[in-house]
């Protein structure tokens, strides 16, 4: 492919991104929506990157929280906003000619871009000892120079295993909060809503980005799990054994026990191409208990019928259960 044919369709998949995030800030986003949008994302890895990459840019851009809540403006009050978003992306497109942006890199090229497809898993071993391990569905940025060392969690879930460098802290930033280590293993899962952070073994400083020494940070112990929100942080403490339980994707399986059918199915969803639904309210609640495969929908559907006695049904595109 020559270098022109490159450029091109390097603007045409930016302007892409630049749609799906003005369409899912300042349209009427469905369930349907975000199905489309993580379709394209799975599509291909430049995808990932061109969306996570001009997102970030847009939030840098410090409009994003303003005008949030004007969700239902009408479309020539937002022309403004597609400017912007244009303007990013022509921005990043005369990077890319500058043969700057690539699939590994970002806008520095320090800052290099990591991410697994559905049901992907990867590791991350860096030169000074640390590692990452991906789980699926995740991008996180990673800045590791002789000044610095910080990863931004963008989607996804990531467990860390962090060596101690007093001259260059490793600091985490995911969901506005800011995970500063002290030697460390901990887990992070960045949601759409919800930020979580699990500490296994040492100590990290969890607080706000850029912030880390506000007087609302705290520091954490081994078992301490933060969920934090647009609304509330709480931590509570989690036994050896489900921290094991939360971590049993790096063996990929997940673990459930006691938990909720539509919980199950919601975290089975997030490493199969093939989508379970549960469309009776009437049995989200009913509770699971057991060790699958990340993989083996298959296996889930037999424990729903055999076990628990419900309907399931091949939907086209969906498994659909039901009483």
């Amino acid at each position: 492919m020559s270098e022109r044919a490159i450029v091109s369709n390097a603007r045409e998949i930016d302007a892409r991104a630049a749609q799906w995030i003005e369409r899912r800030d300042f349209g009427d986003w469905s369930d349907a929506d975000q199905a489309e949008l993580d379709s394209w994302l799975a599509e291909s890895v430049v995808h990932r990157v061109a969306f996570v990459r001009l997102d970030t840019g847009w939030r840098r851009a410090e409009r994003l929280v303003a005008l949030r809540p004007f969700k239902t403006a009408p479309v020539e009050a937002r022309a403004p906003v597609r400017g912007m978003l244009i303007g990013i992306a022509a921005a990043l497109a005369a990077a890319a000619l500058l043969g700057v942006a690539s699939t590994n890199y970002v806008s520095r090229p320090s800052e290099r871009v990591y991410s697994t497809a559905i049901g992907g898993l990867e590791t991350v071993k860096f030169a000074d000892g640390s590692q990452i391990e991906l789980n699926t569905d995740t991008v996180l940025r990673a800045r590791m120079t002789s000044a610095e060392r910080i990863v931004w969690v963008d989607k996804g879930e990531a467990y860390f295993q962090i060596k101690h460098d007093p001259a260059r802290p490793f600091a985490v930033v995911a969901g506005g909060h800011r995970v500063t280590d002290i030697g460390t293993k901990f887990l992070v899962r960045r949601d759409t809503d919800r930020l979580e952070v699990a500490l296994v073994e040492g100590r990290v400083r969890f607080g706000v980005a850029g912030s880390q020494l506000r007087p609302q940070s705290k520091m954490l112990t081994p078992g301490d799990d933060v969920v934090a929100t647009a609304e509330s942080i709480a931590i509570s403490k989690k036994s050896a054994q489900e921290l094991a339980s939360k971590l049993a994707w790096r063996r990929g399986v997940l673990v459930f026990k006691d938990t909720a059918l539509a919980d199950a199915v919601r975290d089975l969803d997030r490493y199969n191409s093939e989508k379970l639904v549960v469309a009776d309210p009437a049995v989200a609640g009913r509770t699971i208990s057991g060790t699958i495969p990340t993989n083996d929908v298959e296996g889930f559907i037999r424990v729903v019928r055999g076990v628990l006695g419900l309907h399931v049904q091949n939907d086209g595109n969906e498994v659909v259960i039901t009483r």
